[in-house]
């Protein structure tokens, strides 16, 4: 087994301490920083999802392989120059107005940050036009909204609609939760519909691809 493979399965198992020495020793070792994260973190985080996605795993494993993921990263982030970049795009994410929850919305921004996108999190209960202001003032290529309550889906519209009007034309808008379905999706323009944390990885990387 290869040292980088060490590094995924180490993450995988949510090994936080193993993953941190593992890193340190590639690093000596003259381990590319980027082949480090691309070849070794962001695999095991792949099969996390995927296992998640496939209610193989659980939340608390979810947490626990991100929380070996963020260890890891510690340890890269000084090392990873400009042209080594973690983020493949920025994120910015959010629980709609008038919606406190943040589970499901919490387990996206991990799985993203995984992934190597670059993760803004605005928190609950975010007014519409913070989505637009965050999503300028970051240069983000995504705005995600998650809702739990039917009764605040509707401002999803809202952030969709001002999205185009104040000309964030580029910005891909994906969206998720309990009472979210494809077709709400549709029906209000969103460009991607993530019914879970892995999906939303999923929906990220082929909207990239086909921008």
């Amino acid at each position: 087994m290869s040292a980088l493979t060490n590094v995924s399965e180490s993450l995988i198992q949510g090994k936080s301490k193993e993953v941190k020495r593992l890193v340190e020793e590639l690093i000596q070792e003259g381990i590319s920083p980027k082949s480090i994260l691309t070849d070794g973190l962001m695999p095991g985080m792949d099969v996390v999802g995927r296992r998640f996605k496939n209610n193989e795993i659980y939340v608390p494993e979810v947490l626990i392989a991100a929380r070996a993921m963020h260890a890891g990263m510690d340890v890269l982030k000084p090392y990873l120059t400009g042209s080594e970049s973690v983020s493949i795009g920025k994120v910015v994410i959010g629980t709609v107005k008038g919606d406190l929850h943040d589970i499901g919305k919490n387990l996206v921004c991990m799985m993203l940050e995984g992934a190597g996108f670059e993760v803004v999190d605005l928190g609950i209960d975010v007014p519409s036009d913070v989505f637009i202001e965050k999503a300028k003032e970051h240069n983000a290529k995504f705005i995600m909204m998650s809702a739990l309550l039917t009764t605040t889906m509707g401002a999803m519209k809202d952030v969709i609609q001002k999205a185009r009007e104040s000309g964030l034309n580029g910005v891909k808008v994906v969206i998720g939760g309990a009472p979210v379905t494809e077709a709400f999706a549709n029906e209000i323009g969103a460009d991607g519909y993530a019914p879970d944390a892995a999906s939303a990885v999923e929906v990220s990387r082929n909207l990239l691809k086909s921008a």
